[in-house]
């Protein structure tokens, strides 16, 4: 019942939201996207009943140009991200959204990147158009190094994509742990479930001396970094277990 209250009450903020769009599109005005945007990802987090405990801010400072890699358990991940951490972050996301009206036109003025995942050409154009932002214009990107939602739950093998773009940028990598998503969202699930989200924000790992003959060695700390904030946090959506 709320996923479909909450669906009635995005396609009013939708059409209401038009004519801004329309203006923002034009002038390329991105404040108010942002605004519009972050506002209904706390408007679903209430009606959904998902409460976030988040630690680990003091970590980064969030004025600097960062890569963050959370793992990826859910659908409702990124959107949390976009509340959780208060720097604007740009997304390299599938190109089918850009197909959807007047979302595509917002999500070309906050500067998203489509890509075409069905070859590795369309991956690396878009690594290439994330490298240029980060270099001309300084902005953070949010990177799911798994490439996709976890099927089970468990850690997945990190690609390579967001590393690339690390090292040829020179831009710092932010490991993030998330705990307890998957119980309330998992792949394929269209309803969701209440419950509290975990989110753990480690130190930035930075790429100075890696290349990309190191770049294994890079990754598996990247990747160690995040297990660890998994291990080490309870689930609150598993009482008297962790998540492994």
């Amino acid at each position: 019942m709320r996923t479909f209250v909450l669906l009635f009450l995005y396609i009013v903020i939708a059409i209401l939201a038009i004519p801004v769009l329309l203006i923002c599109g034009i002038f390329h005005w991105l404040p108010p996207i942002v605004f519009v945007g972050r506002s209904g990802v706390r408007l679903g987090r209430a009606v959904l009943g998902v409460k976030l405990e988040v630690s680990g801010q003091e970590n980064v400072d969030f004025d600097q140009t960062y890569v963050y890699m959370p793992n990826h358990l859910s659908l409702v991940d990124g959107p949390m991200m976009f509340i959780v951490l208060p720097c604007f972050m740009r997304v390299i996301a599938k190109q089918e959204l850009f197909r959807i009206p007047f979302l595509a036109q917002a999500m070309r003025v906050a500067e998203f990147i489509p890509v075409d995942r069905k070859g590795r050409e369309g991956g690396k154009k878009a690594i290439q158009r994330a490298v240029r932002l980060i270099r001309e214009k300084g902005h953070s990107f949010l990177i799911f190094p798994e490439g996709t939602r976890s099927l089970d739950g468990h850690l997945q093998k990190f690609r390579r994509g967001g590393f690339y773009l690390a090292l040829e940028t020179g831009a710092p990598i932010v490991p993030i742990s998330i705990i307890g998503s998957f119980e309330i969202m998992p792949k394929g699930a269209f309803f969701t479930k209440r419950g509290t989200i975990k989110i753990k924000i480690h130190a930035p790992v930075s790429v100075e001396g890696h290349d990309v003959s190191t770049m294994p060695r890079l990754i598996e700390t990247v990747r160690e970094t995040v297990a660890a904030g998994i291990r080490d946090t309870v689930n609150p959506n598993l009482p008297h277990k962790r998540q492994e």
